[in-house]
């Protein structure tokens, strides 16, 4: 409850070593030498300036200070004596540190502190030159009245999705330096295509059970104006988190990065369907366009299409120079097939059973076999049984119904982003990742806005070892999934292995403990944290990490155990690691 939750305002100092990972991999006994006499330095000052030492990890370092003109003090000296030492060692033990400071609101809980104030202190030490000392406006507003030191403006800036006035500590061994500022950053915003988000249609039936019906409408809405591929369309599972809440229309823009919302609603009875819908700039709470149809269930893909048609012409006018090069979804003139794929649908999307939605995925096909969505919902259901330690005795019967009904999905609509991601799939089963490869390019290249097809190519790529390119698409994912939970899966699924790749293992620690956070059970985690500490050079805590490894999966002993469980596409990197941790060979 939040009155146990302790506060304070606090200034926060944070530092860590510029390319600590490189410096190890090159030299690691001379690199710990360094630190540890760079520690010894910034030790003896933290003493004398009344600094505290709350968190360390590896080579970064976050202190409290009581007063932020001590803090800069504190960070000028040391870069100052750090400069002086690196003058009188070899170049392999020289050593430059970033350092970031802020005062601001935190959390206290027992010796450690957490929340916005340490945050945005971290952003401003990444932010810092090597050498050198940023800090916020908070600080400076105290430190201009009481010092004479120099301050060069920086502007807003905006860092890992947080902005915030940076000031650097004007040094004469460092180059003045000229950001563009969040304002110039707007402006690009400005000239990007503006995103849209689709809120669940609601259900005026009087009849709660047609709610998946209503839900079926907003993602065939959603699906036909993302294959517009002119603007951004925020993701299913992120405008159903509005799903039955009442929240103003400017929070939802802001929320999700959109400028312009869809909403409605769906009434059906017998034959017939109602469907309204509005587009609004949520920005200026401005309604631009409202329409009502009025149809035999007959014409309904007819209605959708001529919904998301209407709203890309506002959103964007050049759609209608291209009208003949969009993909247009295949459907069903069975509209009884069409409502058991919905059903389907609700049941997987609100987490029901499998076999209750292979009921209605099998009833469908029974009404009509060509319809690729519903070979898909059967792949996307049935994927995770697969990997499911309990099912294990029927992983290969249950490989091969997935398969077999990846490849109907492909060869009913081979132009459907769902369907060549099922297939893709497929072939990462079979580890042919060529084809999975090609196929996630296509996906990509026929809708650059679908979330999930971006996600897979990231996770294709990896199998290239492609990690920079991989990333870019990962968190395009998340750009298009501002919420919700693919969202989770996204940041708890492959981002980890792509840090990995890339050798971010501070990134790659935080999709660690982010993991294990969701989802204490994930034994493996630990194995990873050994592996990542211990390659940061933070060896006492890398080892606690192997014992608790070893603990919990005991039949784990060696490298030689570890090497038949090792993600293929890290594996050189993590088992580098373990045996840094303390892993034996054999």
């Amino acid at each position: 409850m939040s009155k146990d939750i302790e506060r304070k305002i606090a200034v926060i100092f944070v530092t860590d070593v510029v390319a600590f990972s490189k410096m190890m991999e090159k030299n690691e006994d001379e690199t710990l030498r360094s630190f540890r006499s760079c520690r010894d330095i910034l030790d003896n000052l933290f003493k004398e300036h009344g600094g505290r030492i709350f968190n360390t990890a590896g080579d970064s370092v976050l202190a409290e200070f009581q007063s932020a003109v001590s803090a800069v003090i504190c960070a000028k000296e040391f870069q100052k004596l750090v400069r002086e030492r690196n003058a009188n060692v070899s170049e392999d033990a020289a050593m430059e540190f970033r350092i970031g400071l802020n005062m601001g609101d935190v959390i206290v809980e027992g010796e450690n502190l957490y929340g916005e104030g340490v945050n945005v202190a971290a952003r401003l030490e990444a932010l810092s030159q090597p050498g050198g000392v940023c800090l916020s406006k908070s600080i400076l507003d105290f430190v201009n009245k009481k010092t004479e030191l120099v301050f060069n403006n920086l502007g807003e800036q905006k860092v890992k999705n947080t902005t915030v006035h940076a000031y650097d500590l004007a040094d004469p061994e460092l180059e003045k330096r000229s950001l563009e500022s969040a304002e110039t950053e707007k402006t690009e915003e400005a000239s990007k295509p503006p995103a849209i988000a689709v809120l669940p249609f609601k259900n005026m039936s009087g009849d709660e059970e047609q709610e998946y019906f209503a839900d079926g409408i907003t993602e065939d809405i959603i699906t036909n104006l993302s294959l517009w591929k002119t603007f951004p369309v925020i993701s299913r599972n992120s405008s159903f988190t509005y799903k039955g809440k009442d929240v103003n229309l400017k929070s939802i823009s802001e929320e999700l990065g959109v400028r312009y919302v869809v909403e409605g609603s769906v009434r059906k009875g017998g034959n017939k369907v109602r469907i309204t819908a509005q587009l609004i700039d949520a920005t200026e709470d401005h309604h631009l366009w409202s329409n009502k149809w009025d149809r035999s269930l007959d014409d309904i893909f007819e209605v959708q299409d001529e919904v998301s048609s209407a709203i890309a012409a506002v959103v964007s006018p050049a759609v209608k120079e291209q009208e003949g090069k969009r993909v247009v979804k295949k459907q069903t003139k069975n509209i009884n097939a069409w409502d058991e794929y919905l059903r389907a649908l609700s049941c997987y999307n609100n987490r029901e059973s499998n076999d209750v939605i292979r009921e209605h995925c099998y009833k469908s096909i029974e009404l009509d076999p060509k319809i690729s969505d519903t070979y898909v919902l059967l792949c996307y259901s049935g994927y995770g049984e697969i990997f499911n330690h309990e099912k294990q005795d029927k992983r290969s019967e249950n490989e091969a119904i997935y398969h077999q009904n990846a490849q109907r999905a492909y060869d009913l609509d081979p132009d459907n982003p769902d369907a060549i991601i099922v297939l893709s799939r497929s072939y990462n089963l079979k580890k042919e990742y060529d084809k999975r490869l090609s196929l996630m390019e296509k996906a990509v290249k026929i809708n650059p806005n679908h979330a999930a097809a971006n996600y897979d190519y990231g996770l294709a790529l990896t199998n290239i070892k492609d990690f920079e390119k991989a990333k870019e698409h990962a968190l395009k994912a998340l750009e298009l999934t501002p919420s919700g939970p693919d969202r989770e899966r996204y940041l708890q699924g492959g981002l980890w292995l792509i840090h990995i790749g890339l050798k971010d293992f501070d990134e790659a620690i935080k999709s660690m403990e982010y993991m294990l956070e969701k989802n204490p059970g994930f034994t493996g985690a630990y194995g990873f944290m050994a592996s990542l500490h211990a390659l940061k050079g933070n060896i006492d805590i890398a080892k606690g990490h192997l014992a608790k490894y070893q603990e919990l999966r005991p039949k784990v002993k060696t490298l030689k155990d570890y090497e038949k469980v090792a993600p293929t596409i890290v594996k050189e990197i993590i088992m580098d690691g373990l045996e840094k941790a303390g892993m034996p060979k054999e």
